[in-house]
C-alpha cells in the first residue's frame, strides 16, 4: 500500500472518530435534558404519607372547621421561559363517597418555586386561589362560602385511606383570574401555555 492510500485511510479514520465523537457528545447532552425533567417534593410528606397536621388532625382550621394549614412545596428544574405556576391538589378516593374527585386546592399565578407551609393562609395575596369542594352545591346548607373555601382544604378522609395527588403546572405566562375561581376556569385559562407539569402523591389516613 503506498503513502498517499494510508494517508487517505488515516484521514478517514480521524474523520470516523470526530463524528462518533460528536454524536456521544450529542447523546450526552439529550440524555442531561431528559434527566431534567420538572420535579415536585415536599417536606410534608414522608414516605409517601403525608403528615397529620396538613389535614383533619392538625390544629388549623376555618370557622366552619376546614383545616387550611397548607402543605409546602419544592418545584425544580422548571423549563426555561417558565413565569408563573399552577397548583391542582385533589383525590380522586372520595369519588365512591362524594360522587366526584375532591378539590382541595386550586392555586394559580405562583412566582416562587418555593412554597412553605401554610402559604395558602399566609401568602394569599401573592397568588390567586380557587374554590375547592367545600364549597360545592352538593352539600347543601353545610357549604362553604366562596371567600372561606378558596383555599387550601386540608386532608379529611371520612371512610378509609385516600391517596392525594398533587399537581403542578408550569406556564409561559400569568393567568387572568382572580380568586374564587371554578377548577375548570383554571384549566380554560392554562391552554397554550403549560411548558412542563409534573405530578407527587401522598396517603392520608381517616
Amino acid at each position: 500500500m503506498n503513502k498517499s492510500i494510508r494517508n487517505i485511510f488515516k484521514f478517514a479514520a480521524i474523520g470516523f472518530s470526530i463524528i462518533f465523537l460528536a454524536s456521544c457528545t450529542s447523546n450526552s447532552i439529550e440524555s442531561n435534558k431528559e434527566e431534567k425533567k420538572m420535579t415536585v417534593t415536599s417536606s410534608g410528606i414522608v414516605n409517601g404519607v403525608i403528615e397529620d397536621k396538613y389535614g383533619k388532625r392538625g390544629t388549623q382550621f376555618t370557622e366552619n372547621g376546614m383545616p387550611n394549614y397548607s402543605l409546602p412545596l419544592k418545584i425544580e428544574n422548571a423549563p426555561e421561559g417558565t413565569k408563573t405556576f399552577a397548583i391542582f391538589l385533589e383525590d380522586k378516593d372520595a369519588i365512591p363517597v362524594a360522587g366526584f374527585s375532591w378539590i382541595h386546592w386550586v392555586v394559580a399565578n405562583i412566582e416562587t418555586n418555593d412554597i412553605p407551609e401554610n402559604a395558602s393562609l399566609l401568602q394569599k395575596n401573592e397568588f390567586v386561589q380557587g374554590r375547592n369542594s367545600w364549597s360545592s352545591s352538593l352539600l347543601g346548607s353545610d357549604a362553604l362560602s366562596v371567600e372561606e373555601s378558596s383555599m387550601y382544604g386540608g386532608m379529611a378522609p371520612p371512610n378509609a385511606e385516600h391517596r392525594y395527588e398533587i399537581h403542578v403546572y408550569a406556564l409561559s405566562d400569568e393567568l387572568d383570574l382572580e380568586n374564587g375561581f371554578y377548577a375548570n376556569e383554571l384549566f380554560e385559562k392554562m391552554r397554550g401555555k403549560v411548558l412542563d407539569s409534573t405530578t407527587i402523591a401522598g396517603t392520608y389516613k381517616n
